[in-house]
């Protein structure tokens, strides 16, 4: 709903937000902690590119974006987004009426308030593009003390394949490049290897006895709150229709009239170019289980007759997710 919606194509980087899309957790030194969701509000508002003016500017400026962050930035306009956090108490988690382990829900803003932090502003281009864009190396598993990912299965992946990706694509000490490297370098025993070139001099490549590590676990259990195996995977793998109630609310509440044309004729312009019937129907389908005016419509742009929408569990299906919340793991 979004992709095709206004929002799919922003004007430019300057005007879109920045989302961390994954619950994390903000944990204290005693283990106590909070689910949080992390934003990046433009401060130079946004604005959006229709279906028709995106394809012709990709074609004659497929670089389009970038030039003009590049330009806002020389001419000294320096680009900033106000950095939010929503936080999220285990109690309020557990009362929650979504799954907060869900990627595609949206914590109301009205429950959750955006609570400004910080401010990121982009005041210098890169000197080299190579060295300092092409090499570069994000992961959500970099993280800073305090920081640390729910139990929401994607984000459990993305730990492991993004560093994965970055090992094949830049190589296995990417991290020693000066882009993704610390300010100051931890001691530790990963070494030498091929690219190479911090190796942390004559320090030992083990564990000494006279010095042991003097890092103490997290003083909490995580498992006592999240079911990391099982219920999240399923609750997360089986519609119901709490997955349409915010859909719902984009299609009838925030887009107006004008939007929900744009969509309708985003949408139709590529699913009437699907050769399969049975995959237009039931791709109609699902947007009808978000609105039957929506599906009627799109239905009516591609040219097939209406169709039903597709059959849901009831809301109360992920209420025993929550229930289990606070089951130990096993």
């Amino acid at each position: 709903m979004i992709l095709f919606g206004d929002r799919g194509v922003p004007d430019s980087w300057r005007h879109m937000h920045g989302y961390s899309g994954h619950t994390f957790k903000l944990v204290k030194a005693n283990g106590e902690f909070v689910y949080a969701q992390f934003h990046y509000i433009s401060d130079q508002g946004t604005g959006f590119h229709t279906q028709e003016e995106s394809v012709k500017i990709s074609g004659e400026n497929p670089d389009s974006c970038q030039q003009d962050l590049f330009e806002s930035i020389d001419k000294k306009e320096f680009p900033s987004w106000t950095f939010c956090v929503q936080t999220m108490t285990v109690e309020q988690a557990e009362k929650f009426r979504y799954n907060i382990l869900d990627l595609t829900k949206v914590w109301p803003h009205s429950e959750f308030p955006l609570r400004p932090v910080g401010k990121l502003t982009l005041n210098e281009n890169v000197q080299n593009y190579f060295a300092e864009i092409e090499q570069i190396a994000f992961s959500p598993s970099h993280t800073i003390q305090g920081v640390e990912p729910s139990a929401d299965p994607v984000l459990q992946s993305r730990l492991f394949s993004y560093p994965d990706t970055h090992r094949h694509r830049i190589g296995p000490n990417y991290n020693q490049l000066p882009i993704n490297a610390p300010l100051h370098p931890p001691a530790n025993f990963q070494r030498d290897g091929a690219m190479a070139f911090y190796n942390q001099g004559n320090r030992p490549n083990y564990q000494s006895s006279i010095q042991p590590l003097s890092y103490k676990p997290a003083a909490y259990d995580s498992a006592k709150h999240e079911v990391f195996i099982g219920a999240a995977v399923k609750d997360l793998s089986r519609p119901t229709k709490l997955d349409f109630e915010q859909p719902r609310a984009l299609w009838e509440k925030v887009f107006d009239d004008a939007a929900r044309e744009r969509f309708v004729s985003n949408v139709g312009g590529h699913l009437g170019a699907v050769k399969s019937q049975e995959v237009k129907e039931r791709t109609v389908r699902c947007f009808a289980a978000v609105s039957q005016d929506l599906g009627d419509r799109i239905s009516k742009a591609i040219g097939i007759k209406s169709q039903p929408p597709i059959e849901l569990l009831p809301a109360e299906a992920s209420v025993q997710f929550r229930a289990n919340l606070g089951t130990p793991f096993k």
